[in-house]
């Protein structure tokens, strides 16, 4: 199936994602970064996969889907010559152990449905030891464990199992899968219906607390229920996305692993989630951060584990195929060891915003800021990887110097503001001195644009962030001829591609394409906002959201040529700038 294919539930520890025909393609158990369970998504259903549909020789997609109202609870339905069923599929949140919940629910008439599961352990690699327990099905492999509940008899054969019954209107057939580690005793069973109830309330508790009531409401509030489903509950780390090796370029070799935190991503999402008046995710997320960044400044990672783990290392799975052939498939991100200086001003600019939003101060943070702004004056004049993390030599990148004045500034707002102690005019002094530099090396004169890197011709969707840092004022003549020196020369087919892109990989140091870079794109409509454009900015925000499948929900970019969204999903890397944007063009920033 298409990447848009795919819907998401989960427990704010993992995620699976489920297909149009009712299969679960992937689930990494018992957290987002585990080995997983099901991995048809990168190979094919001898990988694993779950499917519950009506019986028949094909699969047939759902006639309809959707969310139940302003949950992460799915509602597949099928039209069938004889009745209509409704497959509800959740996670609840966790208890001991994580549970997978798939209710079959007769709508109308009498539907005879099928169902068929391929347990794989370690991402399809190991095929578990099963057996009948008391009826129920209990599958082992090494470390992992799972039981699987249902009145629904399976029957084994062809190293999977299956069953077929029927149900008619007001009838409802559960299905519980619970994972567990191998060594310990079978884990009590849930009630699905009491759980269905329970999850249905705890969503529409939380979605209560938005405060966002402009236009765009509906994408809004499906994005921030995204990125709280991205959320890893026990700690507060957010990754960017719940798969790994979703294809840039299908076919391609821009295949990584986002089951991670990038400090990036998080603090842009934390920002989302602040104002839509959500505190409590940024309590848990600075508790994370302090957590995973502390010990001494230049060891700062790009991203950390959702516990904080720094080793994250790159491996590649040779006997998976990739999605669509695109290969290789990758776990672990070698991407970890670069140095991104522009981390270092989001961070800061975080905890400002944190702050500034009423959060309660704490000053172990603030040690561990000065920590951070000792090295970011020792290092802000170091060329380095940039915020795409560009697998070429090191530059001098605009948007990292940026960073790193962003980074001063918002350490001296918590001087000035919040009576910080800490050598402000020294500060001020190195925050003037970058933003001259930058204004002198990284403006093209001729073409009245900041550029890629220093000495460079190359534009960057990352410079439209200029006017929304506070660089420099949105009606700065250089802050407009950029916008729509970007418009000019980064646009395809009407979305904005992060850089230039060559064949033979001279800009970035790989091989292929890529699509239209989505959270580039909406920074585009906000900025044209800011410049004044608005009207041009409506137009390119909604066809942006137009993008989104049908239950909301988008990847990481998307490829005009082809009419499909690539990358990693769903992403939050996406997600957050539709809520900035939004915002922006609701006037509520």
């Amino acid at each position: 199936m298409r990447i848009e294919d795919y819907a998401l539930i989960g427990d704010m520890q993992s995620a699976a994602l489920i297909g149009r025909d009712g299969s679960i393609d992937w689930l990494c158990l018992p957290r987002f970064d585990s080995p997983a369970c099901f991995a048809a998504l990168l190979g094919d259903k001898y990988n694993g996969q779950w499917w519950v549909g009506p019986s028949g020789q094909e699969r047939p997609p759902a006639t309809r889907r959707r969310y139940r109202g302003e949950t992460l609870i799915l509602e597949s339905e099928w039209d069938t010559p004889t009745g209509t069923v409704r497959v509800i599929d959740f996670m609840p949140a966790r208890h001991a152990n994580p549970d997978l919940v798939r209710i079959v629910e007769g709508v109308s008439g009498t539907v005879e449905m099928s169902t068929e599961i391929r347990v794989r352990f370690d991402y399809g690699r190991i095929v578990p030891w099963v057996r009948r327990t008391d009826g129920l099905l209990h599958a082992v492999g090494g470390p992992d464990s799972i039981w699987l509940h249902s009145p629904v008899p399976l029957h084994g054969g062809d190293y999977a199992h299956r069953a077929r019954f029927t149900v008619s209107a007001g009838e409802r057939v559960p299905f519980v899968f619970t994972w567990h580690p191998s060594h310990q005793p079978r884990p009590v069973e849930i009630d699905p219906f009491e759980q269905l109830t329970e999850t249905v309330g705890l969503w529409e508790e939380w979605v209560e607390q938005c405060t966002y009531q402009g236009p765009w409401r509906e994408a809004v509030v499906r994005s921030l229920i995204t990125l709280k489903a991205l959320t890893y509950e026990p700690t507060g780390g957010i990754v960017a996305a719940p798969t790994t090796s979703l294809p840039e370029d299908i076919g391609g070799v821009r295949n990584w692993d986002y089951r991670f935190c990038w400090l990036r991503d998080a603090t842009m999402t934390l920002d989302a989630l602040i104002g839509a008046g959500y505190l409590g995710e940024a309590r848990s997320w600075r508790a994370w951060l302090l957590r995973a960044i502390a010990g001494r400044a230049q060891d700062l990672q790009i991203m950390y584990s959702v516990s904080g783990e720094r080793r994250l290392t790159e491996l590649e799975l040779d006997w998976l195929p990739g999605y669509e052939d695109s290969r290789p498939v990758r776990i672990g991100n070698g991407a970890v060891t670069q140095l991104q200086l522009d981390v270092y001003g989001e961070v800061m600019n975080s905890l400002h915003l944190s702050r500034a939003s009423g959060m309660e101060p704490d000053d172990r943070a603030w040690t561990i800021q000065l920590e951070l702004m000792d090295y970011v004056e020792a290092h802000w004049d170091e060329p380095d990887e940039g915020l795409w993390e560009v697998r070429g030599p090191r530059r001098h990148f605009t948007h990292s110097k940026v960073m790193c004045w962003v980074a001063l500034d918002r350490a001296i707002r918590q001087v000035e503001d919040f009576g910080r102690p800490g050598p402000v005019e020294r500060w001020q002094a190195l925050r003037e001195q970058i933003h001259a530099e930058v204004c002198d090396k990284a403006f093209d004169t001729a073409r009245n644009t900041f550029t890629q890197s220093y000495g460079s011709r190359e534009l960057d969707a990352a410079l439209l962030m200029i006017p929304m840092v506070g660089f420099l004022p949105p009606d700065d003549p250089r802050v407009v001829g950029t916008v729509e020196a970007i418009q000019r020369e980064l646009m395809a087919d009407g979305f904005v591609r992060r850089y230039p892109v060559s064949e033979d990989g001279n800009l970035d140091g790989l091989p292929g394409g890529e699509g239209a870079f989505l959270a580039c794109s909406f920074w585009l409509a906000e900025a044209l906002a800011m410049i004044g454009r608005r009207e041009e900015a409506v137009e390119l925000f909604e066809r942006l959201l137009s993008l989104r499948n049908d239950v909301g929900l988008l990847a990481e970019e998307y490829d005009p040529r082809h009419g499909r969204l690539v990358g990693n999903f769903p992403q939050a890397f996406s997600h957050v700038p539709l809520i900035h944007a939004a915002r922006a063009l609701a006037g509520d920033d």
